[in-house]
């Protein structure tokens, strides 16, 4: 399915195309998961959780410290920007701190609450906070970027960002015109303006290494916005991955995994 042929569909079909949650009918068993994992990690790790950049509830980001003088890999939930808790996905850090790599997750003011335009201004700001937080603890100071869903759009806005060396956009939303005409709009309320300035798609690319991935069992949607992405970063450093027979919620086990295969891609633009 092209990008541009959904506007063309009914309100029902439209709505499906991004129902992740309805297409992947174990998904509620997938997060529990994610949930007990990420309490499990927290257990027995060295974190530095719910530290504060900003004076919102969820302007707040965990830090897992690891060697000294290695990089920092940071994670970006997602939840289609209205949705979700970065508590949820606290897992994801396990390969990389198994690797050496610090570890990061932030979290950011969900919609309606929030504009997408102020999400990713909050953003920005939790990815230079880590940066800073990452240099007081021994870190090298250079962010491994990486982001799921809303959180691969959200590291495609903020690849540009000091101190970010490479991004990773897992099964991320890359046009948001698409999005504008979906049930998912009811909250995030885009305007044209927001349309055109948020969407990395419609956006000159950052001269940067970006991996993009997506699960071959995704939606035809996620699989296309992701396709089209790589397109549009022609010729600039980077990947696409099609990580086999994974769905929107298992590809974040080849993140979370110490040998898992976007951590690998990643770790190698280092």
């Amino acid at each position: 399915m092209m990008l541009d042929s959904l506007q063309a569909l009914p309100q029902g079909l439209r709505d499906a195309a991004y129902d992740n949650t309805a297409a992947v009918r174990d998904s509620a068993v997938k997060l529990a998961d994610f949930e007990a994992r990420s309490a499990a990690l927290v257990a027995r790790a060295a974190g530095r959780l719910d530290q504060r950049f900003g004076p919102a509830e969820r302007q707040v980001f965990d830090y897992f410290p690891s060697h000294a003088g290695a990089p920092t890999l940071l994670f970006i939930h997602g939840g289609y920007w209205q949705m979700r808790h970065k508590n949820t996905f606290r897992f994801v850090a396990e390969g990389a701190l198994a690797r050496g790599l610090h570890a990061a997750l932030i979290g950011y003011t969900l919609a309606p609450q929030a504009s997408l335009t102020q999400i990713a201004q909050e953003v920005r700001a939790g990815i230079a906070a880590v940066r800073a937080h990452a240099l007081e603890q021994g870190g090298s100071g250079e962010v491994l970027l990486c982001g799921w869903s809303a959180g691969g759009h959200l590291t495609a806005l903020g690849l540009d960002c000091e101190g970010v060396r490479a991004g990773l956009g897992i099964s991320g939303i890359y046009d948001l015109a698409p999005i504008a005409h979906t049930y998912l709009n009811q909250a995030l309320q885009l305007t044209p303006g927001e349309v055109q300035a948020l969407s990395p798609l419609r956006l000159a690319p950052v001269d940067k290494p970006f991996v993009t991935a997506y699960g071959t069992a995704e939606l035809p949607q996620l699989q296309a916005q992701s396709l089209a992405f790589s397109r549009h970063r022609e010729g600039l450093p980077g990947a696409v991955v099609a990580v086999q027979g994974a769905d929107h919620f298992s590809i974040l086990n080849a993140l979370a995994e110490p040998q898992g295969v976007l951590l690998e891609e990643l770790m190698g633009w280092l």
